[in-house]
């Protein structure tokens, strides 16, 4: 009797992998760097000392230039976890009081309007919406130009405007129909 294959490798949803947001040394890229002006700044922030104060308003103004060259919308309080991935950020917006979880990934266009929660590796595609208080769970995949109104559960993907369910994955039955399919 052959013994099913080792699950594959998954994407935590749980522990942020830093290394997707490691920037190399003299390369162009406006959605790591903007990312990197958002953690400096949340680093210094609530600091008393003269020479952080100082060191936050040049932080600012990082900030400012990526968001500009981005094309980006993304204050510097939201709460993002790490692992976040833009590879074109260009339009994105989020609302201020969004929280993004750990090892997420937002294509262009992308607007988290209202107070939304996406739970850890959660992938958007391009244009998507997320509209009003909205969770949306782990490993989800919201489809591009996808209009989110409601809750979307976890291992799921959703896709059309308004955004439905159009698939549930159930992980063991992923694990079996692979182990079958091989």
């Amino acid at each position: 009797m052959t013994t099913p294959p080792p699950e594959p490798k998954r994407i935590s949803a749980e522990v942020p992998d830093w290394s997707r947001e490691y920037k190399h040394w003299l390369t162009w890229d406006p959605g790591r760097s903007l990312l990197a002006s958002i953690r400096a700044y949340q680093r210094l922030n609530g600091s008393k000392w003269l020479i952080v104060r100082w060191l936050r308003r040049v932080v600012v103004f990082r900030h400012r230039f990526w968001s500009a060259v981005a094309g980006a919308d993304i204050p510097l309080n939201t709460q993002i976890a790490g692992g976040l991935l833009m590879p074109h950020p260009n339009g994105i917006v989020v609302h201020p009081q969004s929280r993004i979880g750990p090892n997420c990934l937002l294509f262009q266009q992308v607007t988290l309007a209202g107070v939304c929660v996406l739970e850890g590796h959660v992938d958007i595609g391009a244009g998507a919406k997320i509209i009003g208080p909205v969770t949306i769970g782990k490993h989800a995949r919201i489809g591009a130009n996808a209009v989110v109104i409601q809750d979307i559960p976890r291992d799921s993907t959703a896709a059309g405007v308004p955004a439905r369910v159009i698939r549930q994955t159930d992980k063991t039955t992923e694990q079996q129909l692979s182990w079958l399919h091989r």
